[in-house]
């Protein structure tokens, strides 16, 4: 089946989303006959839509769900200031408003819309499932069930309260100051302070920088890390059901914590799935992980919204 990609743009709040629409078409080339079924999606943490998930929208506009892949508001193409902030309600609220505009677009369907989510996104697509009632199938990938706590988890006591200090002397700064002061989205683990001190993490940006996403920008907002460690999607899985959930995680994943997500799984209500892969966070964008994770999403969205 071919596909179709358009460059849109979208309202969210006072600033509009860059995004790719991708369109199924019949086997002949042409325009499908009849509204399909339409997926809105997003990346992960300081991430832009370059970012290797096109692969995905492609795969799922193959099998006949168009997708909505787009940038937040403050990155990528996105209009918004200031640049590379990450407000989780921002971002759940820029999903809702790709929802919208899928819903109002003559080729789709606006009873049978999906949400995909990958890493932090993976969090925010339950958050928006759980209130939204126009998502009707979900895909969690990697997801990040509670950022807070796991930052938590992985600093000492002492650790967190300087970060706790820190985030209190930026906000008054910025009362007195105004202006954004940035820190690196991704760092080595001898970089020192970064959102996240990671080398995988800081590897995976760099390479798809050089190579498919010169967008891409190592630096967030200090402001974001407060916004974020507040941040727990996971907490709504409950209100998903009976609309099917699939999560998808890697069980060696050090940035999302695979039993996080387990954990949030077991509260959710049927139907719903989890499929485990090998590897690290980042081998469900490429490679024989990418293959795995995105088949499984393609037939989720295709059983339950193209064939119901």
């Amino acid at each position: 089946m071919t596909i179709e990609k358009r460059d849109v743009t979208f309202k969210s709040a006072d600033n509009l989303c860059s995004g790719w629409f991708f369109l199924p078409a019949t086997r002949e080339g042409g325009k499908a006959d009849k509204p399909v079924p339409a997926i809105a999606m997003a990346h992960g943490v300081g991430a832009v839509k370059e970012m290797y998930i096109d692969f995905f929208a492609r795969r799922f506009a193959e099998a006949g769900v168009a997708a909505l892949l787009f940038d937040y508001r403050f990155f990528g193409a996105s209009g918004g200031e200031p640049r590379q902030r990450v407000f989780p309600r921002d971002q759940m609220e820029d999903y809702r408003s790709a929802l919208t505009w899928l819903s109002l677009q003559p080729e789709v369907d606006s009873d049978r819309l999906g949400v995909w989510g990958t890493s932090f996104s993976g969090g925010h697509v339950i958050h928006v499932a759980a209130h939204d009632p126009r998502v009707k199938a979900v895909v969690s990938q990697v997801g990040a069930m509670d950022p807070g706590q796991t930052v938590r988890e992985q600093t000492t006591p002492e650790q967190f309260a300087a970060l706790q200090q820190l985030l209190i002397k930026e906000r008054l700064r910025h009362a007195t100051d105004g202006g954004e002061v940035y820190i690196p989205s991704a760092a080595p683990p001898d970089h020192g302070f970064a959102l996240q001190v990671d080398q995988d993490s800081y590897d995976f940006g760099q390479e798809a920088q050089r190579t498919i996403a010169p967008s891409w920008r190592n630096q967030v907002t200090m402001s974001s890390i407060e916004a974020i460690s507040e941040h727990a999607p996971g907490k709504s899985i409950e209100l998903i059901a009976p609309r099917p959930l699939l999560m998808i995680l890697a069980k060696d994943d050090k940035i999302t914590p695979p039993d996080s997500i387990r954990a949030a799984f077991a509260r959710a209500g049927e139907p719903k799935h989890m499929l485990e892969i090998e590897g690290g966070h980042y081998s469900v964008y490429r490679g024989s992980g990418a293959d795995e994770a995105s088949r499984a999403a393609m037939d989720w969205f295709t059983r339950h919204l193209l064939q119901n």
